[in-house]
């Protein structure tokens, strides 16, 4: 038994490497959309079969650079051991024939298995960081490698999820809004998606605070709509953790207030980008300190306890570094800007143009390994401030030639 688990393992590991050395394909809003019209259930399980075990494989194989003492923790052996299986699920329809409905029944069952299993990856890894640093404590050095992973295996996770939940959406059992193309919406309406994410919030807030502030929502045409093709899943989950945390703020800066300072949303549609800002008056963020909300681990809440099931991640300092990731996935941005002693503006940043909403992916080769290697930046300044650190870009940049067999076939140096 032991010699057959060994073997399993090699084939695995030797599948894996495989895989990594071809480069994912980026999509554009504008192809998810067009496939989704035309809908060709061969096709998409043609192209996943090629494509989820790449993207699976270079944030597996990033996995072999993190520190020990994080991949010995019970909670990140257990994420990996979902993405071998879910690694192993998906290449056994390799050879399998997309003619046979059967076969096209299958791999709908077996998406859906993975997309259960892999529900708690965040709050799971999450907990595994914490328990590294409970056991051995953590320093700048190994904070810098686990920020810089993190950002990698979230964008990595959102992009499998993006394909997968796309193709249960199209050809699964699921009930869609009948304007959507899956879980993209060509008339994406913002002023709605606000709306949603605001209520969603205030719910959270009255529950926990009794009271929350109201919202006043301006668009800079003067029209109630500002319509272009997104994700409006996308857009409400990074709103919530906005307004999550400009409610809080709000609240606890003027607990003494019998009336509440309301919330601002600004929605502008120009030619490049539609940009909404959310401002508030909590009190804002002291200068030194805005760098840090970006930052896994970084939060004023009380840490939560780990049940293992669904929460809110409030306590985990996950919101904004995941809600900046959603942003920065189709090649938009999030940005806080604020002013200690009044309160903080957000702008979240979307291409309005679905052709340039491309994918951004993680890419896993030589430059990703040194990164680990790396010693960190030794300040050559006389103070330590955040404007005068070298910095380091960890994002990566999609690709925006056409999907084809020649990006299929390249292999990362």
């Amino acid at each position: 038994m032991m010699i057959k688990l060994r073997k399993f393992r090699c084939l695995l590991h030797h599948a894996r490497h495989l895989h990594s050395k071809y480069v994912p394909v980026p999509l554009s809003m504008q192809q998810y959309l067009e496939f989704g019209q035309k809908k060709c259930e061969k096709k998409s399980f043609q192209f996943l079969n090629d494509e989820i075990p790449i993207r699976l494989a270079h944030i597996m194989r990033e996995f072999e650079d993190l520190p020990k003492e994080l991949l010995t923790m019970k909670s990140v052996k257990l994420v990996r051991s979902w993405y071998d299986l879910s690694f192993k699920e998906v290449q056994s329809f390799a050879e399998k024939d997309p003619d046979d409905t059967k076969v096209l029944a299958e791999f709908s069952v077996a998406i859906q298995n993975i997309l259960n299993r892999h529900s708690y990856v965040v709050e799971t890894m999450a907990q595994g960081v914490i328990e590294m640093e409970d056991t051995y404590g953590m320093d700048d050095k190994i904070s810098e490698r686990i920020q810089y992973f993190l950002d990698r295996f979230y964008m990595n996770r959102i992009s499998i999820r993006m394909l997968l939940t796309q193709h249960a959406a199209l050809f699964g059992n699921i009930t869609n809004h009948p304007r959507r193309i899956g879980h993209i919406d060509p008339n994406c309406d913002v002023i709605e998606c606000v709306s949603n994410a605001f209520k969603a919030a205030r719910q959270i807030c009255e529950h926990y605070h009794m009271q929350a502030p109201e919202l006043d929502v301006i668009t800079a045409d003067g029209t109630k709509l500002s319509n272009f093709v997104y994700v409006p899943g996308h857009i409400e989950h990074i709103l919530f953790e906005v307004f999550k945390n400009a409610m809080r703020a709000v609240v606890e800066y003027h607990r003494d207030k019998f009336e509440l300072p309301k919330l601002q949303i600004i929605v502008a549609k120009g030619k490049q980008d539609l940009t909404i800002k959310l401002s508030d008056q909590g009190g804002g963020v002291p200068y030194q300190d805005q760098d840090k909300l970006f930052q896994y681990m970084y939060s004023t809440a009380p840490r939560p306890q780990y049940t293992g099931q669904e929460s809110p991640l409030a306590g985990y300092g996950y919101g904004l570094p995941l809600s900046r990731l959603y942003a920065r996935y189709f090649q938009g941005d999030l940005v806080v800007s604020s002013m200690e002693g009044y309160g903080t503006d957000v702008y979240l940043y979307l291409k309005v143009n679905s052709s340039e909403a491309n994918e951004c992916l993680p890419i896993y080769n030589t430059t990703t390994s040194r990164m680990y290697e790396a010693e960190k930046v030794v300040s050559d300044w006389s103070s330590s401030t955040n404007w005068n650190q070298s910095i380091r870009t960890y994002s990566t940049t999609a690709r925006k030639q056409p999907i084809g067999a020649e990006n299929r076939i390249q292999e990362v140096q």
